[in-house]
């Protein structure tokens, strides 16, 4: 399997310089222009994730991201969920990278057979990374006003941490 995924990508580029040799086609113009797009989306995206990360950094440095889910995490083990998953609640809305290190440590303190644990792999998995999809994908279409997107994703993000936990507690709990 491993042969597979490492030929993947030389693979579908053979099928494409094949099927254009086959039809007379001149793919290069075609691989410019994306290119030239792709640079066009970069520079679109580029100062959003550079407010982000900063941003992300210095609230887990700041020590507020400690004292939130300190603040939180009563109220969090009232309604069913671990309070040591607060921190992952907190950050994945804002952080992908940010979400997979507060995973590895709640992991790594609580063990990975622990309902915490189990908790957490299942909220990694099943949440996506909020601000930075709606900060990236409608700063590179150019949406100002977000609307309902922001209060909905957060929503269905709440929804996944509340199902997450309470999954896990009816299988391992």
């Amino acid at each position: 399997m491993s042969i597979l995924l490492e030929l993947a990508v030389p693979l579908i580029l053979a099928a494409v310089g094949i099927h254009a040799a086959i039809s007379g086609a001149d793919i290069f113009p075609a691989l410019c222009r994306g290119a030239a797009q792709g640079l066009i989306t970069l520079k679109d995206m580029l100062p959003t994730l550079i407010v982000l990360f900063p941003a992300v950094h210095m609230l887990r440095a700041s020590g507020a991201l400690d004292e939130l889910s300190a603040l939180l995490a009563p109220v969090m083990a009232c309604i069913g969920v671990p309070a040591e998953t607060v921190p992952l609640a907190l950050l994945r809305p804002l952080s992908g990278g940010a979400a997979t290190a507060a995973a590895a440590d709640i992991i790594k303190s609580c063990g990975v057979d622990s309902l915490a644990g189990r908790t957490v792999a299942v909220m990694i998995g099943s949440s996506e990374t909020t601000f930075y999809v709606i900060a990236v994908y409608f700063g590179a279409a150019k949406i100002k006003n977000t609307r309902h997107a922001i209060p909905a994703a957060l929503l269905a993000d709440l929804a996944v941490f509340l199902l997450s936990a309470r999954v896990c507690r009816m299988l391992w709990g």
